[in-house]
């Protein structure tokens, strides 16, 4: 979990807190606007988030609805679960998403999904991702498939989504492109020293990849009435 951006969420002592801070920084909300939705104190939130809390069922229900989530999600009841169990909500309507937007959602980095033709066939993985000038840079194993595909600069799809299981919405940007592998050592070194994130895998991950988008899309599931969403009927 990246909890970049937000310096309380690095104090976080306990998978509830980082689950608050998380969400409430991928929302864009402060401290008092999580407070007044959860009809509590900024100090209280604060204290959830840095603290090893143990906050009631009925203040649990409050927080989640202030952070447009659930219960289960924020103790990490669903953590296992594949997403896109729940039903799919009333009246929902598919929207496409303008570049700019989906760069926006993109958010410099994260965990996203590659697409790449290996040697035995189409593979889609997780990776991390940081974007930089432009291109989404992934470091990997030289010997990946990753890495020996983008050395004749294939084509490959890198998407990233986003569900919302309380109100069955969501979003998801697809990115089309050449991918290459980095091999001058000051490009190599310009692009590591603008990468804060580092692969979940683990070590021996030093190859960088980048994709230079030729293409990006984006798509979006709204449900009139969802907190953030007009109330007015599908179109």
């Amino acid at each position: 979990m990246n909890t970049d951006g937000d310096p309380r969420a690095s104090h976080a002592t306990s998978d509830l807190g980082r689950r608050v801070a998380s969400r409430r920084t991928r929302l864009g909300l402060s401290l008092e606007d999580v407070a007044e939705r959860a009809g509590s104190t900024p100090g209280f939130i604060a204290y959830v988030e840095e603290q090893a809390a143990t906050p009631g069922i009925e203040f649990l229900v409050r927080l989640a609805n202030a952070l447009e989530t659930t219960v289960q999600d924020l103790t990490g009841y669903t953590a296992d679960l594949a997403p896109g169990a729940g039903r799919a909500g009333y009246r929902a309507r598919m929207e496409e998403i303008g570049e700019a937007e989906c760069w926006e959602l993109l958010d410099g980095h994260g965990v996203g999904r590659v697409a790449v033709e290996g040697r035995d066939g189409l593979m889609v993985f997780p990776v991390n991702y940081q974007v930089v000038d432009g291109d989404v840079v992934f470091m990997t194993a030289a010997d990946s498939t990753l890495a020996r595909a983008s050395t004749s600069g294939v084509e490959i799809a890198f998407e990233e989504d986003h569900l919302d299981e309380a109100f069955s919405r969501g979003w998801s940007v697809l990115l089309v492109g050449p991918a290459r592998t980095v091999s001058d050592e000051t490009e190599v070194r310009r692009i590591k020293g603008a990468v804060h994130s580092t692969p979940w895998a683990g070590d021996g991950r030093d190859t960088v990849v980048t994709l230079s988008p030729r293409r990006v899309t984006g798509r979006r599931i709204q449900v009139p009435g969802a907190p953030g969403t007009p109330s007015g009927p599908a179109d």
